[in-house]
């Protein structure tokens, strides 16, 4: 039976196609999205988004904020006592709760799997230090070498040393009661 024309044909891409999902209203009237709750709930919608940050004292340009030194000539001196209008920050309290967040101290985000944990308990519970013995046990699914197996034992050392070191001590304290 012949094979349909068809279907094995190259497909064309096309390009007068229109992929855009949203169209040209939605687009212009589609606010910032803003990640951080306290600016959210600062945030006016009637206003544009420069005097929006302007109002909580927050830059929209860090390079204009940011003032830098250069030479200064007989010229601009005049110019540098013209005094500037201080900006009003009508919301200091976003500002405030932004400088706390940030002052808090970071979460341990990285951490190692269970099955990871329950792999190195296994091996250094049934073998010890004798990594070739652990290349060759039934459990190691991996087929893990001997230098592989260390280095896991040596993360796992590094992310939880408190636990690791009450495990080694427990595993003594059996020891000792055998």
């Amino acid at each position: 039976m012949p094979k349909a024309k068809g279907k094995n044909r190259r497909r064309k891409f096309g390009y007068n196609v229109n992929r855009k999902r949203l169209n040209r209203n939605a687009r212009r009237k589609a606010a910032p999205k803003i990640e951080c709750s306290h600016i959210r709930h600062a945030w006016d919608r009637s206003k544009s988004v420069q005097q929006n940050l302007a109002e909580m004292g927050l830059a929209m340009d860090p390079n204009r904020a940011v003032p830098f030194r250069r030479k200064v000539t007989a010229m601009d001196v005049d110019v540098s006592k013209e005094k500037k209008p201080s900006k009003i920050v009508r919301k200091p309290y976003v500002l405030n709760d932004l400088e706390e967040e940030a002052s808090l101290p970071e979460k341990k985000g990285n951490t190692l799997s269970r099955d990871l944990i329950d792999y190195v308990r296994y091996m250094v519970e049934n073998h010890g230090e004798n990594y070739k013995a652990m290349a060759r046990d039934e459990k190691n699914y991996y087929q893990d070498t001997p230098k592989q197996i260390k280095s896991k034992i040596n993360v796992y050392k590094r992310f939880y040393p408190e636990e690791f070191q009450s495990f080694i001590d427990s595993l003594k304290n059996k020891m000792e009661v055998e």
